[in-house]
């Protein structure tokens, strides 16, 4: 299990390689307040003084180290390799293969590295400095040594240092991979530890935190930290142990790290000689290995399957990033005869890529068709807007000056010629919903289907134009079929259509019916007609509507209803100009009055006083007469009936016409259109120009597939006895 260590750490070089961390491997995560020992304790662990020190904020920026053990036997090889005599050296990322064995001189690189990117003031920043120690006195470990925790701004510091120093703190620990070393100095209280703090926000179980315990060895006189190092005060799960560090006095004077761990050692076996074995830098040393191989070992199917899948997803990442174009006739004709052919099966429902959030394509049109259309013109109303004085108003106009004896055709035709111009207006945006769908079509093959396109974002221009193009000449041919279907039907009313004459029987039968079935129609002919009616409903009617009257004395033959248009109904309230000029009274005139004023010679006024018919004011309300009232119901039905025969012919041939003007003949001429416009020499280098970020994301995805390819390797050669 010791070979898992050094396989997190080639994974680690694999991606610092590629300046990437989209996997989180297993590290120790150092953290702890400002000036409370961290950096002191990673040089225990070196065994070497190699870290700046100082007071005040020293560790400005994240410094990932990686403890390398070099057996007697590996030396030898790499030092044969490398030139290399020194027993311990280092290397850091940013010098490539520059190799340190001054520790001196990988102190100051430090401080140059942290200046540079820095500053020379106390900011921080979360770019990490990458370094590696090869030595045979260190066990392998990854440590991630972190600014310390602070509260106020010193110097130039910026104002918000505490959180960019926490949010820096938190990227690293919420690593679910990470082992958090919580460090904490002795002569502060340990319930106010904002390492401890931290550490719980991110792994409140405590599943992997680490508490070190600095400075034991100036704590108060009188006091000791055996409460806190048995865990008496705030347990961890993973423990507590304690060390001694160097002071600024040691470090001032070149007190050598092993001379500081024997001392330790002899401090710990005089104040704490029960928990001796328990505590110093070497347990300290031993804890974080165990740890973090055992770590490792959970983490390490996880961090496989991850790998696996990056690797899967970048690859596919690239390939939709294409090879670089080598011969640019045969790549722009195949780029336009894909996304034709895409466009083309997205319309018959055959594309390889298919919505299954909501409809698209041909589907999407087959709804309006039958659907959205279809819908709309159930929904219109066959006698929208006729009223029953609108149609009687049709039947007067029609007679002109003469009273007809029957209902003229004419009206008929006008009538239903107005209600079937109500059915353009649906068919015209029949066809722009149409239009519309296949505008999102385009974007549909080029969002889903043709990848490629992405890549050359002025071809995908000019195809999108192209198209639109052709789909906006398209529009006016097909609305003037439409426009043209609907001028048909109201070109030649058919009468003789066999639906319509089968229900014009059928209502002349229900008519006919109806007159048997009425009671009290089968009068004597001695009896007046205005007796008879008398129950007519009253409706209101205009005074430019009015029925002019028919002579007071009815003849036999018309009194027929079944054939004649006001056949004479003498109801002195209800059309005639007797009845206007009484319109105030409520009450019928007196018979023998009503034989005087009929006995007047025409012209001629009254003894009593002269009359100005127009000065005279109209009623505005009167019965309508059974033969109007049928004679409108009459023209109602026949209206629609007729309706019904040509909203159906209009549901059926829009559907095909805007198919055959429209779709398809945009099917049918697509590529070629696409062809003759863009499939020319001098459009072939600024086409087919990719854009200026896509060679730099090839190169990138293809440098991290390679990474990921290398460290799914490095992983596929550990045993599986090494797990155990």
């Amino acid at each position: 299990m010791e070979a898992l260590i050094p396989v997190i750490n080639k994974l680690q070089d694999v991606f610092n390689t590629v300046g990437a961390d989209i996997i989180q491997l297993p590290q120790i995560v150092v953290v702890g307040t400002q000036s409370s020992g961290k950096s002191s304790v990673l040089e225990s662990l070196v065994g070497r003084d190699l870290l700046p020190r100082g007071t005040g904020i020293v560790t400005r920026r994240p410094l990932i180290l990686q403890l390398v053990h070099v057996s007697a036997e590996d030396r030898q090889t790499m030092g044969d390799e490398n030139g290399i005599e020194a027993e311990e050296w280092g290397k850091f990322l940013h010098t490539k293969n520059k190799i340190y064995t001054d520790f001196d001189e990988i102190r100051q690189e430090i401080e140059n590295e942290t200046e540079r990117i820095s500053g020379n003031n106390k900011g921080v920043s979360p770019e990490p400095i990458h370094l590696k120690i090869f030595s045979p006195h260190v066990v392998n470990l990854t440590l991630v040594d972190l600014p310390g925790m602070t509260k106020v701004p010193v110097g130039d510091q910026p104002k918000d240092i505490e959180i960019q120093i926490r949010e820096l703190i938190l990227r690293y620990i919420s690593n679910p991979n990470s082992i958090i070393l919580a460090v904490t100095a002795a002569n502060t209280d340990m319930a106010t530890s904002e390492a401890l703090k931290i550490s719980r926000e991110v792994d409140p179980d405590g599943r992997r935190t680490l508490a070190v315990i600095t400075k034991l060895d100036l704590m108060d006189a009188g006091t000791d930290a055996m409460d806190v190092l048995m865990g008496r005060v705030i347990p961890v799960k993973l423990g507590i142990i304690g060390v001694v560090n160097r002071s600024q006095l040691d470090i001032n004077t070149k007190k050598r790290v092993a001379d500081s761990i024997r001392d330790e050692y002899a401090f710990l076996q005089k104040r704490y000689p029960s928990l001796a074995n328990r505590n110093g830098t070497k347990y300290l040393a031993k804890t974080l290995n165990r740890l973090l191989m055992h770590h490792i070992r959970d983490c390490l199917p996880e961090l496989k399957t991850r790998i696996n899948v990056l690797a899967a997803q970048y690859q596919t990442l690239l390939n939709s990033y294409g090879e670089p174009v080598e011969d640019k006739n045969a790549t722009l004709l195949q780029l336009i005869t894909k996304f034709a052919a895409e466009y083309c099966n997205t319309i018959e429902g055959t594309a390889k890529y298919i919505e299954t959030s909501e409809l698209c394509g041909g589907a999407r049109i087959c709804y309006i068709f039958h659907e959205t259309f279809g819908r709309t013109l159930e929904c219109v109303d066959p006698l929208g807007g006729l009223s029953t004085i609108d149609i009687l108003t049709a039947i007067r106009n029609a007679t002109g000056p003469r009273p007809a004896l029957f209902v003229p055709e004419v009206s008929f035709e006008l009538l239903v010629n107005r209600q079937i111009k109500r059915l353009e207006e649906p068919s015209l945006r029949c066809v722009e919903l149409v239009h519309e769908e296949m505008q999102r079509i385009i974007q549909h093959c080029s969002t889903y289907s043709t990848q490629e396109l992405l890549r050359f974002p002025k071809l995908h221009d000019a195809i999108v134009e192209v198209v639109t193009s052709l789909l906006r000449k398209r529009l006016p041919v097909t609305n003037e079929m439409v426009h043209n279907l609907v001028a048909i039907e109201l070109a030649y009313i058919n009468t003789k259509h066999p639906d319509f004459a089968d229900a014009c029987a059928l209502i002349n039968n229900n008519i006919e019916e109806q007159r048997r079935n009425r009671p009290g129609r089968d009068l004597p002919s001695a009896v007046p007609r205005d007796k008879s009616s008398s129950r007519a409903p009253a409706v209101v009617v205009p005074a430019s509507q009015e029925t002019p009257a028919a002579p007071a004395e009815g003849d036999g033959k018309q009194g027929n209803p079944a054939t004649l248009l006001g056949d004479g109904i003498p109801d002195a309230g209800t059309g005639s100009w007797r009845g206007m000029l009484k319109a105030s009274k409520a009450e019928e005139p007196p018979s023998d009055e009503k034989a005087k004023f009929t006995q007047q010679p025409p012209g001629s006024p009254l003894k009593c006083h002269a009359v100005n018919l127009l000065d005279v004011p109209v009623p505005v309300a009167r019965k309508l007469s059974a033969r109007e009232q049928r004679d409108c119901e009459v023209i109602e039905r026949l209206i629609k009936s007729y309706f019904l025969i040509v909203r159906k012919n209009i549901q059926d041939s829009v559907p095909k016409a805007v198919m055959h003007f429209l779709v398809n003949f945009v099917k049918d001429n697509l590529q070629s259109e696409l062809v003759g416009q863009l499939y020319k020499s001098k459009l072939l280098e600024d086409l087919l120009t990719e854009s200026e970020d896509m060679a730099q994301r090839r190169m990138e995805a293809a440098d991290m597939l390679q990474a990921l390819q290398r460290a799914s390797q490095i992983i596929a050669e550990i045993r599986e006895t090494h797990l155990w």
